[in-house]
C-alpha cells in the first residue's frame, strides 16, 4: 500500500466515494478533528497505571470515534451510516454510572490531577471543538445527526471519567477559585438575594 497520494500537494483529499474535496472544506475539518480526538484518546489509553476496564473502555470509544470519522467522511445517501443512537445511549448509562462516584463539586472545575484525569480533560476540550466544527458542517450539509449527538455525549463522559479517576487515586479535583456556586438545581433563598 502506497502511503502518499500526492493528491494534497495542491490542497485536496479524497473522501469516501472519490469525491475531492480541499483540505479545508467544512467536512475535512469535522472529521479531522475527529482523529485528532482520536489520537488524544489513544494517548489516554496508554497512561502507565491506568486500569484495564477503562482502557478497553476508551479503545472501544475510539472504534466510535472512527465510525464517527466514517460517517462525517461519507456524503449523505452513498453508504449507510454507522452510528446510531445505541452508542449515545451507551455513553449516558457510563455518564450516569460514573456521576456517582467523585463528591459532588458546586464549582467550576479546572483541567488537572492526575497524569490521566488531565489527559482526559484534554480529550473533552478537543471533543467540544469536533463537536462545534461538526455544527459548522451540518448547517449546509446533510448528515448523519447521531453523529453531532454522541461527540456532545462524549465530551461529557470525558468530564465525568476524569474526575472519577481523580476521586479513585485519592487527587482533589482542581477547583477554579473564584467560581460562584454552580452545578445545583435548587435555588435558595441566598440565591435569589445575590
Amino acid at each position: 500500500m502506497q502511503i502518499y497520494t500526492r493528491t494534497g500537494d495542491k490542497g485536496y483529499t479524497s473522501v469516501v466515494g472519490g469525491m475531492k474535496l480541499a483540505k479545508d472544506a467544512g467536512r475535512v475539518t469535522a472529521y479531522g478533528t475527529i482523529d485528532e480526538l482520536n489520537s488524544v484518546v489513544g494517548i489516554a489509553a496508554s497512561v502507565d497505571g491506568i486500569s484495564s476496564n477503562l482502557k478497553k473502555e476508551l479503545m472501544t470509544i475510539q472504534q466510535y470515534l472512527f465510525d464517527c470519522g466514517n460517517d462525517l467522511a461519507t456524503p449523505h445517501g452513498k453508504n449507510p451510516y454507522r452510528v446510531d443512537e445505541k452508542l449515545t445511549l451507551w455513553l449516558e448509562s457510563r455518564i450516569d454510572e460514573y456521576a456517582e462516584i467523585p463528591p459532588v463539586v458546586e464549582s467550576f472545575i479546572l483541567p488537572g490531577g492526575t497524569q490521566l484525569a488531565s489527559m482526559l480533560h484534554f480529550a473533552r476540550t478537543v471533543a467540544r471543538r469536533a463537536e462545534r466544527e461538526i455544527v459548522t458542517f451540518q448547517w449546509t450539509n446533510d448528515m448523519n445527526g447521531e453523529v453531532l449527538k454522541f461527540v456532545n455525549r462524549l465530551s461529557d463522559y470525558f468530564f465525568a471519567i476524569a474526575r472519577v479517576v481523580n476521586a479513585q487515586e485519592e487527587v482533589q479535583d482542581v477547583l477554579y477559585e473564584r467560581s460562584g456556586r454552580v452545578f445545583h438545581t435548587e435555588i435558595t433563598k441566598a440565591d435569589l438575594k445575590n
